[in-house]
């Protein structure tokens, strides 16, 4: 598992890991029932503290992406395609809380975010 860490990111170490992994599943390049390696080795791996990978296991447990089978290890859950979208629309609404702090502090208002926001997708249909 190909799991890169920032150490000058304001993204807390244990949140880096786990979007990472989140992604890997979400995407399906980690498949349902694979197991992940243990939270010793990944922290050895990454060269950080065994809290911290426990941390994001447990944070990616919470959110119904892997299961910790005691003694086992923690394999990928089963998810639905409904699920999956769930998750990937709550992680576009945490960038876009993103984007409203920035737009906030800067005095960007809403309307000038939806313009940037159709130049992106190309317009709409009432623009031509």
């Amino acid at each position: 598992m190909n799991i890169l860490i920032s150490t000058l990111s304001q993204t807390p170490i244990y949140e880096q890991i786990q979007n990472q992994i989140k992604e890997l599943v979400l995407s399906g390049k980690l498949k349902p029932e694979e197991q992940l390696p243990s939270i010793r080795l990944m922290a050895k791996d990454l060269k950080v503290g065994i809290i911290t990978v426990k941390r994001a296991y447990q944070e990616l447990e919470n959110e119904g992406i892997i299961v910790n089978l005691q003694g086992k290890g923690c394999f990928v859950a089963n998810i639905d395609k409904k699920k999956i979208k769930e998750v990937h629309i709550d992680m576009l609404k945490e960038r876009f809380l993103d984007i409203k702090e920035f737009t906030d502090s800067t005095g960007i208002s809403k309307d000038e975010v939806l313009v940037v926001l159709n130049e992106i997708y190309g317009g709409t249909d009432y623009d031509k």
